[in-house]
């Protein structure tokens, strides 16, 4: 599987704009599963709900989600993407999953931060999706702090955790690397770049999306620029944990038996 991320900067709230900016990107690249970062389309700074309000969409009859779709079915590949989205009174910070057969499912952000409390409502659903036979789990930004999600998606079965994010700090990259190592699964982290001002305050976004594998290596990391990453994935390694951990704690036992002089459990 050919899988990646793709991270630019953001014209706030002019989803046409990016949302070409992205199809531009795309052009004649061969991928079959790209990533996007959190929010893609309109920006993550929001002055009130009702801002927010004027932007968001219906999901899946909404413009974003269409034009995903589009996209997919040119590419004959599958994309995640963040937007806002508008279910009667309430917004909520959703995923959607699209492919070449069209709009697969969405995911409602659960765990918000304090910014986006005042805007957002959180979700309860949880975001596995069946990709032609490839299990993809989906937490978008700071969900990937809280391991028991990120542990509830790959005992479900996810190969892959697909991470759209807006961050600026400098752990981020880290923990989701750790979800990566302790459920054995890939991550792929999809970062923007840029800023965004709202009055006097000035949110900065780092980039360095990266794809990292089940025993944490990073296959892949961009830096502060523009960038479509791809690399080639073998998700089925994400299935074999029992062997592989037990494996490794065998070797650790026996490095450790052997420092302090006890007999090795394998000769």
């Amino acid at each position: 599987m050919r899988a990646g991320f793709y991270q630019s900067d953001v014209k706030p709230g002019d989803k046409a704009f990016n949302l070409a900016r992205v199809a531009r990107a795309f052009g004649g690249a061969s991928f079959d599963l790209v990533v996007l970062a959190e929010l893609f389309a309109t920006g993550y700074v929001f002055a009130s709900k009702a801002d927010a309000a004027a932007i968001a969409e219906k999901v899946p009859d909404g413009a974003t989600t269409a034009a995903l779709v589009d996209l997919a079915r040119a590419k004959r590949a599958f994309i995640v993407g963040s937007l806002v989205e508008a279910d009667g009174e309430h917004l909520f910070n959703t995923a959607v999953v699209v492919g070449p057969h069209g709009f697969i499912g969405r995911h409602r952000k659960i765990h918000l931060p304090d910014v986006e409390r005042r805007i957002f409502d959180p979700g309860d659903d949880v975001g596995l999706f069946d990709l032609d036979g490839v299990r993809i789990g989906v937490v978008v930004c700071f969900e990937s702090w809280f391991p028991e999600q990120c542990r509830g998606l790959a005992l479900a079965g996810a190969d892959i955790l697909c991470h759209p994010a807006n961050f600026g700090g400098t752990m981020t990259p880290d923990v989701i690397r750790t979800r990566a190592i302790e459920n054995m699964v890939f991550t792929i982290t999809a970062n923007r770049i840029g800023s965004e001002r709202m009055g006097d305050s000035v949110a900065e976004f780092r980039g360095e999306s990266r794809i990292v594998d089940p025993e944490g290596t990073i296959l892949l990391q961009a830096e502060g620029a523009e960038t479509l990453g791809l690399v080639e994935i073998d998700p089925s390694r994400a299935r074999r944990k029992s062997s592989a951990v037990c494996s490794d704690l065998l070797a650790e036992i026996d490095r450790a038996g052997g420092s302090r002089g006890a007999k090795p459990l394998r000769e």
